[in-house]
C-alpha cells in the first residue's frame, strides 16, 4: 500500500506542477495579448482617422489571429516541420556517437530509439519544463539496456554543446545585427512610412541609455568577480557554491568527452551539431514565407528572430509560452513589422512547432517505442 500511496502522491505532485507551469505560460500569454490588443485598437483607430490604406477589417486582435492562422500557407509550415524533424534526426545520430563511447564501445544503440526518445522528451517538456531531459535518457536506458546514470551523462554533454552553440549564434547575431539592436534599444530605429505601419517601431519615450547600461553591467561584473575572489574560501563551504562548482566540473567533463572522440566520430559530431542549429534557424526563415506580412524578410531578420526566440523558450513555461511571443514580436518590430502582425507570426510558429511537431509526433513516438522494441 505504501508503494501505491507514494505513486499517487507523485502523480498528484506532477499534475500540480503541470498546472502551475501551464498557468504561468497562459498568464504571460494573456498579459502579452492584452497589451497587443490595446496597440491593435490604436492602430485601427489611426488608420480610420487618417483614411489609410489597409484599414482593419477585424474588430479585435483575436479575430485577426484567427484570420491570419486560416490564411497561412500550409506548404511552408509543413517545411518548418520537416526541418524540425531533420534537426532531431541529426540530434539522435549525434547522441549515438556519445553513447558508443560508454564502456569502450559496448553499446550500439539503434538510431530510431534515439530519435523516438528525443521526441518523447519534447512531449514531456511541454507538460513539465525540463522533465523531458530525464524522460529522454530514462526511455533510452530502458529500451537499449543502458546504465541510466551514464546515459544521463551523455544528455548533459549534449546540452552543453547546445549551450555553446547558442552562445556562438548570439555572438554572430550581435556582430551582424548590432546596429539594428542598438538603434532599437536607444530609440533611433527608423520609423516606417506613415500609413503602412502607424505604430512607431521605437518611440523616443521608450529610449534606453544603452551606453550607460552596458557600462554599468561591465562595472558590476568586475566588482562581482572581485568579491567572489576575496570571499572564495567562505563561498566554497556553501552548498550552492558546491553545486555551481559541480556544474562547472560537469561542463568541462562534457567538453572532454566530445574531444575524446576519434577523428571520424568527432567530425560527424560537429557536422550534426551544425545541422541541428542550421535547421533551427531555417525553421524561422521558412515560416516567414507562410505569412504575408513577414514574407519579404530575409536571413538577417530570421537570425535575430531565432536568437530572440531561443531566449524566450528558456523561461520555465510549456514550450516558452508567452515569453517566446514577447521575444519574437520584439525581434520583428525591429524590422518594421507591425506589432499585431508580429504577434500573430509568433503564435503561428509557436503553435505549429508545439502542437504539430512536439505533441502529435511526440505521441506517435510514445506509441511506436514499445512496438518497435517488443522483442526486447
Amino acid at each position: 500500500m505504501s508503494a501505491e500511496k507514494n505513486k499517487t502522491v507523485g502523480l498528484i505532485k506532477s499534475i500540480l506542477k503541470f498546472l502551475l507551469f501551464l498557468g504561468v505560460g497562459i498568464g504571460i500569454l494573456y498579459f502579452v495579448y492584452q497589451n497587443q490588443e490595446a496597440a491593435f485598437q490604436k492602430e485601427c483607430a489611426f488608420k480610420t482617422a487618417y483614411d489609410c490604406e489597409g484599414k482593419c477589417t477585424e474588430t479585435s486582435l483575436l479575430n485577426k489571429l484567427l484570420t491570419d492562422f486560416s490564411s497561412t500557407n500550409f506548404f511552408w509550415l509543413s517545411l518548418v516541420c520537416v526541418a524540425f524533424m531533420v534537426s532531431n534526426l541529426s540530434r539522435a545520430l549525434r547522441w549515438n556517437l556519445l553513447i558508443r563511447q560508454l564502456d569502450g564501445g559496448k553499446y550500439q544503440p539503434k538510431w530510431y530509439n534515439s530519435f523516438l526518445t528525443i521526441m518523447v522528451g519534447y512531449l514531456v517538456n511541454l507538460a513539465l519544463p525540463r522533465a523531458g531531459e530525464l524522460a529522454r535518457p530514462a526511455s533510452m536506458a530502458r529500451y537499449e539496456k543502458l546504465p541510466l546514470d551514464k546515459t544521463i551523462g551523455t544528455v548533459v554533454t549534449d546540452r552543453i554543446m547546445d549551450m555553446i552553440m547558442l552562445l556562438l549564434v548570439v555572438g554572430i547575431s550581435l556582430l551582424l545585427q548590432f546596429q539594428n539592436i542598438y538603434n532599437f534599444l536607444s530609440g533611433k530605429a527608423a520609423e516606417p512610412p506613415k500609413c503602412n505601419n502607424p505604430v512607431p517601431v521605437a518611440a523616443a519615450s521608450n529610449a534606453l541609455p544603452i551606453g550607460w547600461i552596458l557600462l554599468g553591467l561591465f562595472i558590476t561584473g568586475l566588482l562581482g568577480l572581485l568579491i567572489l575572489y576575496l570571499l572564495r574560501e567562505r563561498l566554497r563551504k556553501l552548498a550552492i557554491f558546491k553545486k555551481i562548482e559541480g556544474m562547472a566540473f560537469n561542463f568541462l567533463e562534457g567538453i572532454k568527452t566530445v574531444f575524446s572522440l576519434r577523428r571520424g566520430d568527432l567530425l560527424q559530431f560537429l557536422f550534426h551539431t551544425f545541422v541541428i542549429w542550421f535547421m533551427y534557424f531555417i525553421m524561422t526563415f521558412l515560416c516567414f514565407f507562410a505569412y504575408e506580412p513577414t514574407a519579404h524578410l530575409g536571413f538577417m531578420a530570421a537570425l535575430l528572430c531565432f536568437v530572440f526566440g531561443s531566449f524566450g523558450v528558456l523561461i520555465p513555461s510549456p514550450g516558452g509560452m508567452g515569453t517566446y511571443q514577447i521575444a519574437v514580436t520584439a525581434a520583428l518590430v525591429i524590422y518594421g513589422v507591425g506589432k499585431a502582425d508580429a504577434f500573430a507570426f509568433s503564435n503561428i510558429i509557436f503553435f505549429t512547432i508545439n502542437l504539430v511537431c512536439n505533441v502529435l509526433f511526440g505521441l506517435i513516438a510514445y506509441m511506436l517505442l514499445p512496438i518497435l522494441n517488443r522483442k526486447s
